[in-house]
């Protein structure tokens, strides 16, 4: 298999310091800090790069499983919702919350509902975050696909 790397740089106070990060392969580099960390501000922030990596894991986890079964997705779009909650004292995060929405000609909503299922359980970043509760809302899309 591979090993992937990023990396991130801080500079001076928590509250008033700044960072960067940077994914390996060059595709994200984006400034972050307190403020766009806990307080919405303009910026990234670690939990929105774990949504996206869960949200890119599980759409390619469901496509494959899909596959293995014969049918091919025409898209499979997915939102991550990560929340950052205090607990004891500590910033956690407590849930996130997949909301994806797929066209794939020719099969049943039963069987899709539990491909989607068995991707949110088996992606590879799911396994890695098993300590955080992930709930899924999975819509098999009769048409446009919208998330």
């Amino acid at each position: 298999m591979s090993v992937r790397y990023a990396e991130a740089v801080w500079e001076g106070s928590l509250k008033e310091g700044i960072g960067k990060m940077q994914l390996g392969s060059g595709a994200y580099k984006g400034n972050y800090s307190y403020a766009s960390r806990f307080e919405e501000r303009e910026g990234s922030n670690p939990e929105e790069l774990v949504g996206a990596a869960l949200a890119g894991c599980f759409s390619m986890a469901l496509s494959s499983d899909l596959g293995k079964m014969g049918f091919t997705p025409t898209r499979i779009k997915t939102k991550a919702q990560v929340h950052l909650e205090r607990v004891e004292g500590k910033a956690t995060i407590t849930k996130i919350e997949l909301k994806t929405d797929a066209l794939v000609p020719g099969i049943d909503e039963l069987s899709f509902l539990k491909k989607a299922e068995e991707a949110k359980i088996g992606c590879p970043i799911s396994r890695a975050l098993s300590a955080v509760e992930i709930t899924l809302n999975a819509r098999l899309s009769k048409g446009e696909v919208a998330v």
